[in-house]
């Protein structure tokens, strides 16, 4: 029974796992695009992989021992591949053939990511994806859910996070010959519409009726942390602003708090609501 996979390999059907790799290694060295300028090593480096993908799983290793090459039709793994067409994915191949397994990267393949595994044969196995977070949860922190990969799971968003940062998830990558790469996540946080952020500041504009702008009072208003009541002085005006030191955002370098700015919105009220005197002398003072 023909065993191409042991020939590309260059060792026998009896080879020990350790003599599987060492050839491995040898021959990706050898044809690596990076250092074989030649044409046909690109081809002849993605079916070194693709044996060294089989012959060094158990599970897989011992289907092929027991079918040997009929599982690519009675062809050898070579001419199986290039009857595929150009552009084969070996990876994908090997995947239908031995029903899971495979990086999902190609090898390598036209990306050109032959990093990793003693520098030669292993494809990027880090995976990336966005998502978008309520911006509460960006001030504040939280669990976030997320689906990638065929996966579902929820990570912990640190407080502070900005639109454009990148979170690491170890191990949630893709799998290629016992190693497992990384989910990096780039971050877009969601607009408030209550609140703007610049840095670690926010500002938030909160209602002031006239009657407490012109003569002063306390109004509740609710901040990320909880409700607080401000005190107004008389002759507020529109736009002036009230600090609430160390209630923004946290610093995730420095775990340093911005500052709350309250910025107040006189509320002029309906001048046909107000009693007739008032109205009049309010025109005749005014």
């Amino acid at each position: 029974m023909s065993k191409s996979l042991y020939e590309t390999l260059g060792v026998s059907e009896g080879a020990s796992s350790d003599e599987i790799k060492k050839a491995y290694r040898k021959l990706a060295r050898k044809y690596h695009p990076d250092i074989n300028k030649d044409e046909s090593a690109i081809e002849k480096f993605k079916e070194i992989n693709a044996a060294y993908e089989v012959l060094s799983d158990k599970e897989k290793k011992q289907q092929y021992d027991q079918y040997g090459d009929q599982m690519f039709g009675g062809q050898n793994f070579h001419d199986f591949a290039r009857g595929q067409g150009t552009g084969v994915d070996l990876d994908e191949i090997l995947r239908q053939m031995f029903g899971g397994g495979g990086a999902g990267a190609g090898f390598g393949g036209a990306s050109g990511g032959f990093g990793g595994f003693g520098g030669f044969g292993m494809p990027d196995l880090d995976i990336k994806a966005r998502i978008t977070v309520p911006f509460m949860v960006a001030i504040q922190g939280g669990k976030h859910h997320i689906s990638a990969n065929n996966q579902s799971f929820d990570i912990k968003i640190p407080a502070g996070i900005k639109s454009g940062e990148t979170m690491r998830v170890r191990g949630k990558g893709q799998h290629y010959q016992g190693h497992t790469g990384d989910l990096l996540i780039e971050v877009n946080v969601a607009e408030s519409e209550s609140y703007t952020r610049k840095g670690d500041d926010l500002y938030k504009t909160f209602d002031v009726p006239l009657k407490e702008a012109l003569f002063g009072g306390k109004i509740a208003i609710e901040t990320p942390d909880k409700e607080v009541s401000l005190k107004v002085p008389t002759n507020t005006k529109n736009g002036q602003k009230f600090r609430l030191k160390g209630k923004g955002v946290v610093d995730r370098k420095t775990a340093m708090r911005g500052d709350l700015y309250l910025v107040a919105n006189v509320v002029l009220p309906d001048i046909q609501t107000l009693d007739a005197s008032l109205r009049e002398a309010m025109e005749a003072k005014l």
